[in-house]
């Protein structure tokens, strides 16, 4: 029976994983580094154990700054898009100012919004906003630039209004790329969330990260910075559902080109 190549370009990651953990524990183990400096896997896991509900607890906060400003900035970078596609000078006018506040460190970015608008729920919003909106633009710009221009003079010459054009016709056509950059924008939701929670909070993973910092735990450290690449996965993993969902035909054609 023949392997899925779905299957087998899974193993290579997996089997990468596997290696980097081995070699971790065996330099745990051997004594090559001092345990101060990186715990063993055993410790994080025990660690990961035992602060579960506190872990839990933190995220929830995390994931629910992060899905509100994950979906403020959906909305927004619609919109914004569907503007700049409509009009060329607007497009001319905008696109280079967006590009331009990525070259800002988000790092950077953080400590101002604290001093504008304090220490609550704000702050962290406004920068997941801020680091998910231009992969939003540009993948939405991206896909509306893509569509074919004999289709959309096709559409014109039936009668067809701006309105329908864009719901008919660019829209279904920019969903690929459009989800492309969702996906990137969801993992910098999670990340901005814990970004911005190191300036301060009342909770969070980037709280918890900032206090077992402080008290040198550095196995629960490991745990926290495991737990947020888990939750950034599973976040991706889900867009990619929607993605199938919202795009069946695509997953057929996927499905068909592997079989052959």
């Amino acid at each position: 029976m023949k392997k899925s190549p779905s299957i087998i370009s899974e193993l290579y990651p997996l089997s990468f994983l596997a290696l980097l953990l081995l070699l971790w524990w065996l330099a745990c183990a051997l004594g090559l580094i001092p345990a101060f400096m990186l715990p063993s896997p055993g410790r994080v896991l025990a660690a990961f154990i035992g602060d579960f509900p506190l872990l839990m607890q933190n995220a929830a906060v995390s994931l629910t700054e992060s899905a509100i400003g994950l979906s403020t900035s959906i909305a927004a970078a619609f919109f914004l898009a569907v503007a700049m596609d409509r009009f060329a000078f607007l497009r001319r006018a905008v696109y280079p100012v967006i590009v331009l506040t990525q070259t800002v460190p988000t790092i950077a970015v953080a400590p101002l919004l604290v001093l504008w608008l304090g220490y609550g729920l704000l702050p962290k919003i406004t920068l997941i906003f801020i680091t998910c909106f231009f992969p939003l633009v540009v993948s939405i710009l991206s896909g509306f630039a893509a569509v074919d221009p004999d289709t959309v003079r096709l559409f014109q010459s039936m009668g067809a209004s701006r309105r329908q054009i864009l719901w008919q016709l660019k829209l279904p056509s920019s969903l690929e790329s459009f989800f492309s950059g969702l996906r990137v924008s969801t993992a910098y939701s999670i990340v901005g969330a814990v970004v911005a929670e190191w300036l301060g909070g009342n909770g969070g993973l980037g709280v918890y990260m900032t206090r077992v910092r402080k008290a040198y735990a550095f196995d629960k450290m490991f745990a926290v910075i495991f737990l947020i690449s888990g939750i950034s996965l599973l976040a991706m993993w889900l867009v990619s559902l929607l993605q199938r969902g919202a795009m069946p035909w695509k997953h057929r054609q996927d499905t068909r080109a592997i079989l052959k």
